[in-house]
């Protein structure tokens, strides 16, 4: 211990002065008695560190764990080394342990006998397969526009930005929309197949109901409109796992930046601002140079594989 107290000081300043003018004298000038006087002179060493105070804890307690109490709970431990404290405390009691789970838990703290935690097992992901030209495969979502951006309107109102990202190039289109419904997916489609320059193979969505029936317990045998016009198109559609919005991960991404960089700073007082402001996030989207791209913009990486 090396913190000094004032008390420490007291008891060396009473020490000092019982081997000058005796323990007697001191113990009149300091209200102290003789005996307490005496055990400290016999325990001072000539340093502070000697008159501080030790441990109060007791040696013993008549409530304490027992030797066959603590043979079993011992016993136990080693053959469960990574049961937690509740499940550890159920097996004891079916074996006759009457011990609350918190006595038990101080027993174990003290013996340095609590669980082996195991290491969680981690996610391994698998490699990422890289896209070898625009168009091979993009993806789509929809993203709620926050109500905080949505001003001035007399009644609630819900708005929405579909987002179209091809993974080759991570060019983006994007587009505002008053209705979340298989209409909306299906119009939007139109629209990115006019706006891409390049063919479309594979388009990867997840199982919401604006895209696939997939998950509902009724009529999941139905194409949607979503579904049919990628089917009038020849292109392919790829769903996710559910509930894995990681497997979505590049228009994920570019959603949580158009909250950080767009939505946090912007507010929409009709949908017309609203589309306006939409489409100059795009524009700054997709020329802004990225690490990804070797810090070219999307823009540049389409057009420099459209004039290879």
């Amino acid at each position: 211990m090396n913190k000094i107290t004032q008390t420490m000081r007291f008891r060396q300043a009473v020490i000092e002065y019982s081997n000058k003018h005796g323990v007697t004298k001191a113990a009149i000038r300091y209200h102290l008695n003789r005996q307490y006087i005496y055990r400290w002179r016999n325990r001072y060493d000539g340093t502070l560190q000697s008159l501080a105070d030790r441990s109060h804890r007791p040696h013993s307690h008549p409530n304490q764990h027992t030797a066959e109490e603590i043979k079993l709970i011992l016993n136990m431990r080693r053959r469960n080394p990574n049961a937690g404290i509740v499940v550890f405390w159920v097996k004891l009691r079916k074996r006759g342990y009457t011990r609350s789970i918190s006595g038990l838990y101080r027993f174990l703290r003290k013996r340095g006998a609590m669980a082996v935690k195991l290491p969680n097992p981690k996610y391994t992901p698998k490699p990422y397969e890289q896209m070898l030209y625009p168009g091979q495969r993009v993806q789509i979502d929809v993203k709620f526009v926050p109500q905080s951006c949505i001003v001035g309107q007399q009644e609630p109102t819900q708005w929405y930005q579909y987002t179209f990202l091809d993974e080759f190039s991570r060019f983006r289109y994007i587009e505002a929309f008053r209705e979340h419904s298989t209409y909306s997916s299906a119009v939007f489609l139109r629209h990115v197949v006019k706006k891409f320059p390049f063919a479309i193979e594979c388009v990867q969505t997840d199982n919401g109901t604006e895209f696939t029936n997939r998950l509902l317990p009724r009529g999941s045998d139905k194409p949607t409109l979503f579904e049919l016009e990628l089917q009038r198109l020849g292109i392919r559609h790829k769903l996710i796992r559910p509930y894995t919005p990681r497997h979505n991960g590049k228009v994920e991404r570019s959603h949580r930046k158009d909250n950080e960089d767009f939505y946090a700073s912007h507010r929409f007082y009709s949908f017309q601002d609203f589309k306006d402001q939409l489409a100059v996030r795009e524009r700054a989207y997709n020329n802004f140079p990225i690490r990804p791209l070797a810090w070219r913009s999307p823009k540049q990486v389409l057009f420099a594989f459209h004039n290879v």
